[in-house]
């Protein structure tokens, strides 16, 4: 088991883009202020070593950045143990104590949003401007989730009886884990646990091995804000320690919920795991994300929204579009504007750079799917017209593949690289058949100026957020989560809370009419 995404897992010209191999040669140095850099376990408010550590890398050089406390199931346990104990005392909070300590924490994220950017550049590779984004977005949902907390309402239903009063009350769950993934660092857990501690919740928050020294900042700065000691915990630990972790986070007794961001082979496991002691469970897995261009279409947005929503974090995002479909009368057109705008928009390079673009992917096994699934799809006859090489260490080339077709492995499974291969349609029927052929179901995007076609294509489409003439979808105002494989439950917006708290029904009776 794994607690992290599993990796579904040159210059294409040289004279526009400079080579990562300069990156790979010259030294970079993580440079932020002490309080920011932990390398240690964060269990009931105390920084705690573990008996060995484990190297965190540099995935553009390969160097290392830190060595950080390989946590096990002792520790493990230590820190659920801690926050069952700060439950009790934490869900005595009121909603208005929880929401002003979740503010002072989205102020420091705020004020410490350089150091925070840095820390996810040099671990998972991301080009500044992107990792500033990251920190913005990641603090914009403990300032949501600081407003939902006072908004957890109940009901108070008509009674049959005219003797009885029917009350429904929310209350948090419990201990929460979460288990969350290398690419979006700090995001990905602030989404979860900012609803969590919102609802009264306590967590467990087990960060993925590439990149724990985020999770490790934020508990600095949720202790700097004043979330008491056993509400936010961190324990992190090698992939070799990850099974042995997950298993205690999974099945202990005292955990009430587990909310997991990775793959759905691993969060099958997590859920086999969850299922002796029936707990409450969040799933956000793979995508498979088509994105279709019809003929009404503008071409030029079309393929602005295929920029940003392929090639944003080197293409590793669930959301990614994966397969694009493009109707037949603009097929050349988009494909001729799409490789122009990759050649003027593309730099690689080594993320502290300022005119980076793309970085690398998180690790060699990345990059090597990403090539045999171009060697794949040109020996089944489609045509490369841009990139498909694999660099030094983890980096590849942004690739275009066209005159691609449904039996090539790109469009079977999810990539989580910078692939873009085009597949060209006649009919809408024909589209939607192509982008609903899938197990999994999270993100689609089309792109259409036909308004009775909007509205059918996107109810048609079987995904949880459909973008329609756009290419960034996620907010923390809108639900974030997928049908069919793609996962359980919906992170964000006023529901996001609810996969954290319990309805429990009260009946007073005996009442004088």
């Amino acid at each position: 088991m794994s607690a992290v995404c599993l990796l579904r897992s040159r210059c294409f010209l040289r004279q526009v883009l400079p080579g990562p191999p300069a990156a790979m040669r010259r030294q970079y140095s993580l440079d932020v202020s002490p309080p920011l850099l932990r390398t240690q376990g964060y269990v009931d408010g105390r920084w705690v070593s573990a008996a060995s550590v484990f190297p965190v890398l540099d995935p553009a050089t390969g160097q290392e950045i830190a060595q950080v406390s390989d946590c096990g199931p002792a520790e493990a346990k230590q820190a659920v143990d801690a926050a069952h104990r700060a439950f009790h005392s934490w869900k005595q909070h009121s909603a208005k104590e929880r929401s002003l300590l979740l503010r002072k924490w989205f102020d420091l994220l705020t004020l410490h949003k350089e150091d925070l950017a840095k820390l996810i550049t040099f671990e998972c590779g991301k080009p500044m401007k992107e990792s500033l984004g990251e920190i913005a977005y990641a603090a914009s949902f403990l300032e949501w989730f600081s407003e939902e907390a006072r908004r957890v309402y109940g009901d108070i239903v008509p009674s049959p009886a005219k003797d009885r009063k029917i009350l429904l009350l929310k209350q948090p769950v419990g201990v929460a884990s979460i288990i969350t993934p290398w690419n979006f660092p700090s995001a990905m857990i602030t989404r979860k646990v900012g609803a969590a501690l919102a609802a009264g919740c306590t967590v467990v928050v087990k960060p993925a091995e590439d990149t724990p020294l985020s999770a490790l900042a934020l508990a600095e700065l949720a202790a700097q804000a004043g979330i008491p000691a056993g509400v936010y915990n961190v324990v992190p630990c090698s992939r070799e320690r990850t099974p042995s972790v997950g298993q205690v986070l999974c099945t202990d007794p005292l955990v009430a919920k587990i909310s997991f961001t990775g793959s759905t082979a691993t969060g099958k496991v997590l859920l086999k795991m969850a299922a002796d002691t029936v707990k409450k469970a969040s799933m956000e897995l793979g995508g498979h994300a088509p994105f279709i261009v019809f003929d009404s279409a503008d071409i030029d947005k079309a393929v602005g929204g295929a920029m940003a929503s392929k090639f944003r974090n080197s293409g590793q995002t669930c959301v990614c579009s994966n397969r694009f479909l493009v109707q037949s009368g603009i097929y050349d057109r988009f494909v001729a504007k799409l490789g122009q705008a990759m050649d003027g928009e593309l730099r690689l390079g080594h993320g502290s750079e300022p005119d980076t673009t793309q970085g690398p992917l998180i690790n060699t096994r990345a990059a090597e799917k990403v090539v045999q699934q171009v060697s794949d799809a040109v020996s089944r006859g489609a045509k490369l017209l841009k990139g498909g090489k694999r660099l030094e260490g983890s980096f590849m080339e942004p690739t275009l593949l066209a005159d691609v077709t449904t039996e090539m492995l790109c469009t079977q499974e999810e990539t989580f690289g910078p692939l873009v291969p085009v597949i060209r349609f006649d009919t809408e029927d024909e589209a939607l058949a192509i982008a609903n052929a899938s197990n999994v179901g999270l993100a689609g995007y089309f792109y259409s100026q036909d308004v009775s076609q909007i509205w059918r294509v996107a109810e048609a489409l079987e995904v949880g957020l459909v973008g329609i003439n756009e290419g960034l979808l996620s907010t923390p105002e809108a639900t974030f989560g997928g049908v069919k494989q793609s996962g359980l439950g919906r992170e964000g917006a006023k529901y996001g809370i609810d996969e954290y708290l319990e309805v429990k029904y009260m009946c007073l009776g005996g009442l004088k009419p």
